[in-house]
């Protein structure tokens, strides 16, 4: 079992390390071009691959922190890339059981994750469980108004889904590595510097300020055919 873990610690580096260098291209280059669906798709298999070998690699070292930041980061990534082919839910009232239940469960363990940070006093892991019951609210209300959704809606889920999972990744990699910060600021300076980033990237979607490759498919307006 030894040897198991150490291999799943080196991946799990491997896999933080490529999402690390990789989420900046994919935010640099044109957004719904070749290149950002590549580093996009890259950096979304990296957070899983990271955050998958967090989860078992938590249980071995006994690290409840790990636990949680490997949660926070999968289903925020998942969120993301969810959204991706939920443009239709702006004209489609139908939402999937599968959706329902991912946002529903997500609820569930991050109000427990909450509950958990008061009882214990632990700040840093209340503000994650917030911002994910906070994120896990949002979709269902979301669901709940499908059909009457803003055309880009599902990028500016998009954006907050990738940018957070992103975000947790770093809070992870900064507390577990960069030992002359004090924890707590260890763990929360880098949603200080990439929650005003998110707010940044909405202003742009919301003032159609942003520039998509033609062709791309990512406008989400919906086809004649499904207008109908």
């Amino acid at each position: 079992m030894e040897t198991f873990f150490a291999l799943n610690r080196y991946v799990h580096i491997l896999a933080g390390f490529t999402g690390f260098f990789v989420a900046p291209v994919a935010l640099a280059v044109r957004k719904g071009g070749a290149a950002h669906r590549r580093w996009g798709l890259v950096f979304f298999w990296a957070m899983v691959v990271a955050g998958t070998t967090a989860l078992l690699g938590s249980q071995h070292i006994h690290s409840l922190f790990l636990l949680l930041t490997a949660v926070f980061s999968l289903y925020m990534a998942g969120f993301g890339y969810r959204s991706l082919f939920l443009k239709r839910l702006a004209w489609d009232a139908q939402v999937a059981a599968f959706d329902w239940a991912v946002a529903g469960v997500g609820l569930a363990v991050f109000l427990g994750t909450v509950a958990y940070a008061f009882m214990a006093g632990n700040i840093p892991v209340g503000v994650f469980g917030g911002l994910g019951a906070a994120t896990a609210v949002r979709q269902l209300r979301g669901y709940a108004n499908a059909g009457r959704w803003a055309k880009n809606q599902w990028l500016l889920n998009h954006i907050s889904g990738f940018l957070a999972s992103y975000i947790a990744a770093v809070s992870a990699f900064s507390v577990t590595s960069l030992h002359f910060i004090p924890r707590t600021v260890g763990f929360l300076w880098p949603t200080v510097l990439g929650a005003p980033l998110i707010m940044w990237w909405h202003r742009r979607v919301r003032g159609q300020r942003i520039t998509l490759a033609p062709g791309s498919g990512l406008s989400g307006s919906p086809t004649p055919a499904l207008r109908k």
